[in-house]
């Protein structure tokens, strides 16, 4: 059963397609002081927001899976994903597993330190938790790494004149 009202869609920032859902999910991520690689879904169809109750929701086509490669931890994303978000936090989370040994753990909530540690914790309905580096949910935006690869190559040809 969704949790999205035609009353909350009614509301809310709605937006639909996956090119568009990746932007607008990663705009909130940052808008909320949380890392944007934190939701690696993959083909959206809608994303939503409703900022006068925090309400956010993200739907894909199917369920998906993403290794965190700095972390090594895998985790699972429904087809829906719900939560409530405010500064630094993740609240009431639906749809989000982790793999921790042979079992898949749910989340239910995501915040970071304040004042700011460089870590984010991972908390599950029973009470654990596990926190991680900050860095290893950040990704690149395509124009920094632009301007990165255009500086390399004039880095590469300098060449250091001596007067003789």
């Amino acid at each position: 059963m969704s949790l999205i009202t035609e009353e909350i869609k009614a509301r809310s920032e709605v937006y639909h397609g996956d090119e568009m859902c990746q932007v607008k999910s990663k705009e909130l991520l940052k808008e909320i002081a949380l890392p944007n690689g934190l939701l690696p879904l993959k083909d959206m169809e809608e994303c939503g927001y409703d900022r006068e109750t925090g309400f956010v929701w993200l739907k894909q086509k199917k369920p998906s899976t993403h290794k965190f490669e700095k972390i090594g931890k895998l985790v699972s994303y429904a087809p829906e994903v719900t939560a409530h978000v405010e500064q630094g936090k993740i609240k009431k989370l639906s749809g989000v597993k982790t793999k921790e040994l042979l079992l898949w753990v749910t989340l239910s909530d995501i915040y970071t330190d304040d004042p700011p540690t460089g870590k984010i914790t991972f908390k599950t309905p029973a009470g654990l938790f596990r926190s991680f580096p900050v860095s290893a949910f950040e990704i690149e935006e395509e124009k920094e790494k632009e301007v990165k690869e255009k500086k390399q190559p004039n880095e590469a040809n300098a060449v250091q004149v001596k007067e003789v």
